[in-house]
């Protein structure tokens, strides 16, 4: 198995606000270069019904984030895997999260969706004072919790 770097850059905005991290992209992610690009993930359906705004296409997911002051970002910025569950990441190289926040100012909280995301933050960022907040896993292998429950704790903790 080869490593492998993340493949495309954050999306943020000069106002961003929140700041959601995932772990790693998947396979899908990586052929279509864009997050949460799997056709079962839930994520942006959650934030389409959160928000109320369209997600048809790349262009309507990024004008969300942007109406919605979410930044977008890995924890993981190259690894070895070999399928696309977290559970596989092996050999992991963290973002520069602590610069990546310095560069943006405006982000006063960091959502996580994925108790990796979560564990490597803590690991080596922990020092940062800033909010930090879970969010359920909108993986679809994530099944005991429900699209509904989860749009739920979504809206309530990014308070959008």
């Amino acid at each position: 198995m080869k490593k492998l770097t993340h493949p495309f850059t954050p999306i943020v905005f000069n106002d961003s606000k929140i700041l959601i991290l995932g772990s790693f992209p998947s396979i899908d992610s990586f052929e279509k270069s864009f997050y949460y690009a799997h056709p079962r993930n839930q994520f942006w359906k959650i934030l389409s019904a959160v928000t109320a705004y369209p997600i048809n296409n790349r262009d309507q997911k990024t004008w969300l984030l942007k109406e919605s002051k979410i930044a977008l970002w890995d924890m993981v910025a190259n690894c070895v895997r070999d399928n696309s569950l977290d559970s596989s990441l092996e050999d992991i190289e963290v973002n520069n999260i602590a610069e990546f926040l310095e560069e943006h100012p405006t982000i006063e909280k960091v959502a996580f969706t994925g108790r990796l995301s979560e564990k490597l933050f803590k690991m080596h960022f922990d020092y940062l004072e800033i909010e930090t907040l879970y969010l359920p896993s909108p993986s679809s292998a994530y099944a005991k919790m429900s699209l509904e429950n989860k749009t739920v704790i979504y809206k309530e903790k990014l308070g959008i």
